[in-house]
């Protein structure tokens, strides 16, 4: 008690104690001045703070070199009154003309964020050094008063002090938050000028990051040449080439780092986990994984969160579980990680009982995971049920009112075109909708084919506070799809000029698709070429509309055109190869490739290109160049495979297809729909028909997939290829769903295939009703009738076509030579060659009969003489082609012919025997697969 009396007149009046009290006070302000000093050693803060109260309760102050000590700890702890009250205390003491002291007072505060006291501070200090100079531009950069630094910097040299590096690196981040590249330059000079950029990595560091702001290869250049580089350094360069996308170079300096031997931390493994997440590079993730054990920072929650996400995007979800369960003490971020490693694998089953877990844990589910589980059920076969489920979720949550997840579900009903539940989620929303929920909800009717109530909801959207904006009127436009819908799409555009927003660029697009949706080609190219500035969505939208509207030739030579004006893109690509994989047009198709491997650096890695490049090639008859892209791809998804199992499935290698199947399912890539269409499809050209059942099981029973219509017309057709036409029609009646046109007229080929023309007669009454004005469906029955001799049949149905007003599509055959495309039909003499393709036609005739090659008549179904019958047959569109291509196409390279109807009994026989004959390998591709011939045989095995 008595120090305690003896401390406080001390401080009140200092020059009136004894000696004696004098001396035992000093004793015992440097015993607390000592722990502050040690307490500081260990960097604990609250020990500093405990310390310095009860210093305060004994009426001792800290001395010139602990009270800044004690004010950072106050700043590291955010204990701003504690601090003020420090102030106070010292304010009439000799303390406050401490430079340090002052220094430790502005820093306090611009660490607190009150920088208008530390300004006060600053303007008060009687003597200021160049730390305390540094203090207050710091803090204004802290406070982001970035110009306030620069002028306090300007100050600073006017009255004769130097910039150190901590001016500089505060500098260098004003200038790089201004954007004000001129003068970081200046900065980087001063540095070079004086060496501060040497040997002082917090300089060379600040320097990378002020350049990150404009220029990544800046960065990279002055990282290069800095003499000397540590962790932080090489951090920030792989962090910023991540941060630019640029995924790849952020692991090669990574390996760079490594080599270099420098150590890594916590930020460059948590950077490089990210970088192999996006880039899809799991062994390499595995190896840093192993380097992460071996560092001892494997337990960090950081770390840990991103190795989830790793495996977890990367296809290894049972490695993100082992994780996941490793972890005794979860964050939410681990939670909401593992929940999208379900969702990212479609297990929104799973994805819902780990948030049911969540919550039992006390944790809330994240706003972000619960959208992208929204977006994903739209991909999964059982998509809408995890939807509702997902639902059920927000609103027992309450995260209904949350306007990101209503709008989320409300497109996640409208890509299901569940119109009543978006409609129900939309007057949920109706107080709070902004411009995306109309807009969703507008689109969702306008694709569904409901104009009139698409219609009547942008006239409600128009009188309420949400103004229609392009995307708007773009939703709308989406509703008018034929002539019929020309007058409404008229009346929009305009609306758009009253609105003043038709000069949109993508509502200018926009437009031009809708003219030519509905059929008004003239006023859509005159909107095209009134386009100023054309940009790349505009050229690949008509482009994209010719192609829609089977006008190939018009879309290429817009292609033509636009490459002398703008630079194509991975869309427009995608696009053309879509003519070539039509039209089988593998030159052309070659020399896209070639282009897009020329120009990699600008298209990068794109799957939607790399898959359409695969289509291309397996659909214009070469499965080897589709072989090597699917082998070189880093990343390979369903579309990929699916691609493969179509390639194989079309050129009858069904058990390559299988094997395809089965690869997939190991890289744990799930298959869709659309897989097992390819996969059926596969067997059923190769004649598995019990493979194909078994494939057809596993779809149901293990995948959980509900067959669509498709799907029976694949096994229909299946059956039916081999030869079981009871069975498919015993298929047929026990469908839960009515039969289709698609699966009659599967059965319908199999009764044309093994002559059954009672069962064809009962097959095709129905076909009729559900086809009437098709007339390949007249010409198949009648092709059965005339195989079978019966031409009063036949002649009916000619009648009946000839009533209707139908014609039958006529064949044809195309071959493409230097990218050009030569057609031929039965008996045409129309091509400038025909003169020396009907000479060589008669020779090789002549040359294949004498090695066992008889002409098969039943293939004409015409009821003629024999002569007559054989003349139609020798000039059949395949041969011509053939001929053509024998001419016209070097030794050595194979000769592809495609065909649009399904190769002839005898054409098929003529290419066995052809292409022994000339040593060529001849390809077909007919309307359904790929014929190859090799030396007298067919790939096919005579079973199409």
């Amino acid at each position: 008690m008595e120090i305690s009396v003896l401390s406080s007149s001390l401080h009140q009046q200092p020059g009136l104690l004894p000696s004696r009290v004098s001396t035992t006070a000093g004793h015992e302000s440097k015993h607390w001045n000592s722990l502050i000093k040690q307490h500081t050693r260990l960097k604990d803060d609250t020990a500093i703070l405990t310390t310095y109260n009860q210093m305060e309760s004994i009426g001792i102050l800290p001395d010139h070199t602990t009270l800044p000590l004690v004010l950072k700890a106050c700043a590291r702890l955010g204990a701003l009154e504690k601090g003020k009250m420090l102030h106070n205390h010292i304010g009439n003491t000799h303390l406050i003309d401490d430079v340090r002291v002052g220094t430790a007072l502005v820093d306090f505060y611009c660490k607190c964020g009150f920088l208008e006291d530390a300004r006060l501070v600053f303007d008060e200090m009687n003597e200021i050094d160049v730390v305390a100079w540094n203090a207050m531009i710091s803090g204004c950069v802290r406070c982001c008063e970035y110009e306030e630094a620069m002028l306090l910097c300007s100050r600073m040299q006017e009255e004769s002090f130097r910039c150190n590096s901590v001016t500089v690196v505060a500098l260098l981040l004003a200038c790089g938050e201004l954007l004000d590249l001129r003068s970081g330059k200046e900065v980087h000079g001063y540095c070079l000028r004086n060496g501060l950029s040497d040997f002082n990595h917090h300089v060379a560091t600040a320097l990378i990051g002020f350049y990150l702001n404009f220029d990544v290869t800046i960065a990279a250049h002055v990282f290069a040449l800095m003499p000397s580089k540590n962790t932080v350094s090489w951090n920030a360069m792989i962090t910023a080439y991540f941060e630019v996308g640029e995924y790849l170079k952020a692991l090669q300096f990574f390996v760079q780092m490594l080599i270099a031997g420098f150590e890594c931390d916590n930020v460059t493994m948590l950077v490089v986990l990210q970088a192999c997440t996006e880039y899809g590079s799991l062994d390499l993730g595995r190896q840093i994984h192993q380097l992460i054990i071996k560092c001892g920072i494997s337990k960090d929650m950081y770390i840990i969160n991103a190795l989830i996400n790793m495996y977890g995007n990367n296809g290894m979800l049972r490695s993100s579980c082992d994780l996941f369960e490793s972890i005794s003490t979860k964050d939410v971020a681990i939670w909401n990680s593992m929940i999208s490693a379900y969702l990212n694998d479609g297990l929104v089953v799973e994805a819902l009982a780990l948030f049911t877990k969540m919550q039992i844990a006390g944790f809330t589910g994240d706003v972000r995971v619960i959208i992208v589980g929204l977006r994903l059920c739209v991909q999964l076969p059982t998509g809408l049920g995890d939807g509702k489920s997902l639902q059920a979720y927000v609103i027992k949550s309450g995260m209904e009112r949350n306007m990101h997840v209503g709008n989320a579900l409300l497109s996640m009903y409208a890509e299901f075109n569940c119109i009543d539940a978006a409609l129900k989620v939309f007057q949920g929303l109706i107080d709070a909708a902004d411009v995306l929920s109309w807009n969703t909800l507008i689109n969702a009717l306008a694709r569904k084919g409901l104009k009139g109530q698409a219609l009547e909801l942008f006239n409600k959207m128009k009188e309420s506070e949400v103004s229609p904006n392009t995307h708007t009127i773009i939703s709308i436009l989406a509703s008018c799809k034929d002539e019929i819908s020309l007058i409404l799409g008229r009346s929009i555009h305009g609306y758009a000029i009253k609105c003043s927003v038709a000069g949109d660029p993508l509502l200018n697009t926009a437009l031009t698709e809708m003219y030519m949706n509905c059929n008004d080609e003239a006023t859509a190219t005159k909107l095209f070429e009134r386009i100023q500035d054309k940009d790349i969505v505009s050229w690949n939208s008509m482009i994209g509309s010719y192609i829609k509207a089977d006008q190939a030739h018009k879309a290429l030579f817009l292609f033509d055109s636009m490459m002398s004006k703008v630079d194509p893109n991975s869309i427009t690509i995608i696009h053309v190869l879509s003519c070539c994989t039509k039209s089988a047009n593998l030159p052309l198709g070659q020399l896209l490739h070639a282009y897009t491997v020329r120009r990699q650096f600008s298209f990068g890695f794109d799957s939607s290109l790399a898959n359409a490049l695969i289509t291309m090639y397996a659909r214009c008859g070469d499965m080897h160049c589709a072989e090597k892209i699917f082998d070189t791809l880093p990343r390979k998804n369903t579309v990929s495979w699916n691609a493969m199992i179509a390639g194989y499935g079309m050129h009858g290698r069904g058990a390559n297809a299988l094997l395809a199947f089965s690869n997939m399912l190991e890289d744990g890539c799930k298959p869709n729909s659309i897989t097992f269409v390819s996969a059926l499809s596969a067997c059923s050209h190769s004649g598995l028909v019990e493979k194909g059942l078994q494939l057809y099981d596993t779809m149901v029973q293990e995948f959980y997939i509900t067959p669509e219509v498709v799907h029976y017309a694949c096994v229909v057709d299946l059956l039916c290829r081999g030869g079981s036409l009871t069975e498919a029609k015993k298929f047929i009646d026990s469908m839960p769903i009515a039969p289709d046109a698609s699966v009659w007229r599967a059965l319908l080929s199999g009764c044309r295939v093994y002559s059954d023309t009672k069962l064809a007669k009962t097959i095709s009454n129905k076909l009729l009703e559900l086809e009437p004005t098709n007339a390949g469906n007249y010409v198949l029955l009648s092709n059965i009738y005339a195989a079978a001799g019966l031409w009063s049949e036949v002649n009916k149905l000619r009648t009946v076509l000839k009533e209707r007003g139908l014609r039958k599509a006529p064949g044809k055959s195309w071959i493409a030579v230097r990218s050009k495309l030569h057609f031929f039909t039965a008996g045409d003499k129309s091509h400038p060659q025909s003169d020396k393709i009907y000479s060589k036609l008669n020779i090789l005739l002549a040359s294949v009969k004498e090695s066992g090659y008889v002409p098969d008549l039943r293939w004409i179904l015409h009821d003629e003489d024999d002569d007559k019958k054989v003349a139609r047959l020798s000039t059949h569109s395949e041969k011509l082609a053939i001929t053509f291509g024998v001419i016209n196409i070097r030794n050595g390279t194979p000769i592809q012919i495609n065909k649009n109807l399904r190769v002839c009994g005898d054409c098929h026989e003529f290419g066995k025997h052809i292409s022994k004959l000339v040593q060529r390998e001849i390809v077909v591709r007919d309307g359904s697969r790929f014929h190859h011939f090799t030396n007298g045989i067919c790939s096919c095995k005579d079973y199409w």
